[in-house]
């Protein structure tokens, strides 16, 4: 973990993290603090619809608990590494309130194909310059 975050994951859940897949064949990480509060959203989703149902068994079924160790690392689960096909090189992106951790090359790929306006079905994505900031 960058040690720019790690000082933040250490006051705001004692380095305790939860990983989950994400559809995207990358891994979420999320301090503690931060999962409890999406894992009670997803408890609250309905048991009976189907898409529902399909995103509870995902993001919580895939969830393990990790802790950041003392040089700040963070030990991944063999079934999550091989998930998001991780090897030596990972990029961290944040995203806020979590972290994606991505195979480098599929994060490249992934990007370029977004840069090129194409999203992850191949359909053209509407124009940066519509955003507000």
């Amino acid at each position: 973990m960058p040690a720019k975050y790690r000082q933040r994951l250490l006051e705001a859940s004692d380095g305790q993290v939860i990983l989950t897949i994400d559809r995207d064949r990358c891994l979420l990480l999320y301090p503690l603090n931060v999962w409890e509060d999406v894992e009670r959203q997803l408890i609250q989703l309905s048991s009976t619809n189907q898409r529902a149902r399909a995103l509870k068994r995902l993001l919580l079924g895939h969830a393990e608990e990790c802790a950041l160790d003392a040089g700040g690392r963070i030990l991944l689960p063999a079934p999550l590494r091989e998930f998001a096909r991780l090897e030596k090189r990972v990029v961290l992106v944040g995203q806020g309130n979590k972290f994606e951790i991505w195979n480098e090359q599929a994060w490249y790929a992934w990007r370029e194909s977004l840069l090129a306006g194409r999203d992850d079905e191949g359909e053209s994505l509407p124009s940066l310059d519509t955003l507000a900031f």
